[in-house]
C-alpha cells in the first residue's frame, strides 16, 4: 500500500490532494498509521456526536503539532477512510491548543473538492453564515471535550492565508 502520508500536497497550482481519514457522519474519529499503512480507531466520539464533513489531512505536510495538516473537506458527499480528492482550499481556522501545559498550533484548513457541484460556489469560508462557523467552532471543542486539551480560536482566514500556509509547512516543492 502507498504511504498515504507522503503523496504529493499540490495536484497542480490551485488544487490541493487530501486524504480522507474520517468520513462525513462517522460516529470515531479515524487516523492512518503510516508504519502498518492502515486506517486505525483514534477514538470513538461523545454520545451523539458525529462528523459535518469528511475529515483527513494533507499530505506532505508537517504542521507545528507534528502530524501532517488537518483539513475538513466541505461537500455533500459521505467518503471513506483512505479516498484521495483533490480540492481547492476555502480558508483555515486558526487553532491554538494547550496540552498537558503546552501551547501549539494546530489550525485546521477548510477545502472544497474540484468535482462537488453544489459547493463550486464557496470560495472562502468566511463566506459561510456565522452560525455556520460557530457550529464548527462547537465541534471541535466538542471532539476534545474529553481529553486534557483546551483549543482557543485565533481566527477565521481566508483561502490566501489557507495556501500560504500550505505552502510554507508542504514537505513536497511543485
Amino acid at each position: 500500500m502507498t504511504n498515504m502520508m507522503k503523496l504529493p500536497t499540490w495536484a497542480d497550482k490551485k488544487h490541493i490532494y487530501t486524504v480522507i481519514e474520517t468520513p462525513r457522519g462517522s460516529s470515531c474519529k479515524m487516523d492512518f498509521d503510516p508504519e502498518f499503512d492502515v486506517f486505525t480507531l483514534a477514538k470513538p466520539l461523545m454520545t451523539g456526536l458525529t462528523y459535518p464533513y469528511d475529515w483527513g489531512f494533507i499530505p506532505s505536510t508537517a504542521a507545528e503539532d507534528g502530524d501532517p495538516l488537518d483539513v475538513l473537506v466541505i461537500h455533500d458527499a459521505k467518503t471513506y477512510p483512505g479516498v484521495v480528492l483533490r480540492c481547492v482550499p476555502v480558508g483555515i481556522l486558526e487553532v491554538e491548543q494547550t496540552k498537558k501545559g503546552k501551547k501549539e498550533r494546530n489550525d485546521r484548513v477548510f477545502a472544497v473538492p474540484d468535482r462537488s457541484p453544489l459547493e463550486t460556489d464557496l470560495k472562502d469560508i468566511r463566506h459561510l453564515p456565522s452560525r455556520a462557523r460557530e457550529e464548527l467552532e462547537q465541534f471541535f471543542l466538542a471532539t476534545d471535550a474529553l481529553e486534557d486539551k483546551k483549543l482557543e480560536f485565533l481566527g477565521w482566514r481566508g483561502p490566501g492565508h489557507a495556501i500560504k500556509k500550505i505552502k510554507r509547512l508542504s514537505t513536497s516543492r511543485r
